[in-house]
């Protein structure tokens, strides 16, 4: 899809380009539909996430085009572990969030409200060159949340696949039903953030509600084909309770099976939660115990140094599949029939999307620029 009509005004007026997802209501305001906190604006006024805007009698997306920096990481990173291990991944986002999280790790990005600090101008089809001079094998929409720059993260997602460059999603999920079945259609893969499983954590610390959260991951798992792999950040005495792992651990299992893999990670101090502590290692390790108990085959500590705890294993014979010591690769015990990976021991299948090698990329992190 070309890039829509740019909408522009004199001074200091809102200029973007027409955003989807919005209706006229009674009292004169619009209300944004993209996500449930559905915000009802009137002329000159920004959502929450501060990238929607109405101008000119329509919804508007302030930040198409222009990103906070371009960078290639490993994919491990956003973290994915079963979705082309040790491969480089193309990572970009724009500004604003959907969500308040009073722990946010990204909140310069996030919060945001200096559109200096979008430095970068980049169409979709330079994204996609970008991905493909630089050999990588996937671009992915990260930093801040994808779903607030729906119209452009879809339009770099057409001119990826048009390459043959897989796309990637990192997102809170936070999104209504129609923008998530556009959004997550033009997806290969996705990290969905599972924040906690209490409501009261949601709305406490996030100013948002869990419902929304748990209806896109049961959509994502049982109405489309993408990748899907969760992270919940444990932050402790707010959602590290064994009861609340417990009870989250028994509804991925039985609401999305047992091999979507599920990322436990270190919380660190930072934005208003910065009187908190650092999550105590035997807190992730107790929590991925949880996990296995309760029949998720995949479960992995982040953000520590835990080999054991970040390695992939054979959930038939116990062997380890792939050995991970942060984001380099070291054992892989993978074989691939005919296009699935199975354990070379037992021959069990393995979840995922995988190449007959693993990737080398490692832990390099390397800045790029995506030339307008």
């Amino acid at each position: 899809m070309a890039q829509s009509k740019l909408i522009s005004e004199q001074g200091d007026r809102i200029e973007g380009v027409p955003g989807r997802y919005w209706h006229p209501i009674d009292d004169g305001r619009l209300q944004c539909d993209l996500c449930p906190r559905f915000c009802r604006l009137r002329e000159g006024q920004r959502g929450l996430c501060f990238v929607r805007a109405r101008a000119n009698d329509q919804i508007v997306l302030t930040t198409y085009g222009r990103s906070s920096g371009f960078c290639i990481d490993p994919i491990e990173k956003k973290p994915l572990n079963h979705f082309l291990p040790g491969t480089p991944v193309l990572s970009f986002g724009t500004a604003g969030c959907n969500l308040a999280c009073k722990f946010c790790q990204n909140w310069d990005m996030t919060k945001s409200r200096d559109f200096d600090r979008l430095q970068e101008q980049a169409s979709p089809a330079e994204i996609a060159q970008a991905a493909v001079s630089n050999g990588v094998l996937s671009v992915a929409f990260t930093y801040n949340d994808p779903v607030i720059f729906l119209e452009y993260a879809v339009d770099t997602a057409q001119a990826c696949h048009e390459q043959n460059i897989l796309t990637v999603a990192v997102s809170a999920g936070y999104i209504t039903d129609q923008p998530r079945s556009e959004f997550f259609r033009h997806m290969d893969a996705a990290n969905i953030d599972l924040k906690a499983f209490t409501d009261r954590f949601y709305w406490k610390l996030c100013g948002a509600h869990l419902q929304p959260v748990l209806e896109t991951l049961e959509y994502l798992k049982k109405e489309t084909g993408i990748w899907l792999e969760l992270t919940t950040l444990m932050i402790p005495g707010e959602n590290d309770s064994e009861s609340e792992i417990d009870s989250m651990t028994q509804w991925i299992a039985e609401h999305l099976g047992p091999d979507v893999p599920l990322h436990f990670t270190r919380f660190h101090p930072d934005w208003k939660m910065t009187d908190s502590p650092v999550t105590p290692t035997a807190t992730l390790q107790r929590a991925r115990a949880i996990g296995l108990k309760n029949g998720l085959r995949y479960v992995y500590t982040g953000n520590i140094h835990d080999f054991l705890g970040s390695s992939t294993y054979c959930h038939h014979c116990g062997d380890m599949l792939i050995g991970r010591d942060w984001y380099e690769l070291s054992t892989w015990n993978l074989a691939l029939d005919g296009g699935s990976a199975i354990c070379r021991n037992c021959a069990t299948p393995v979840a995922g999307i995988f190449e007959t090698r693993p990737g080398s990329w490692g832990s390099r992190r390397q800045a790029i620029h995506v030339h307008h």
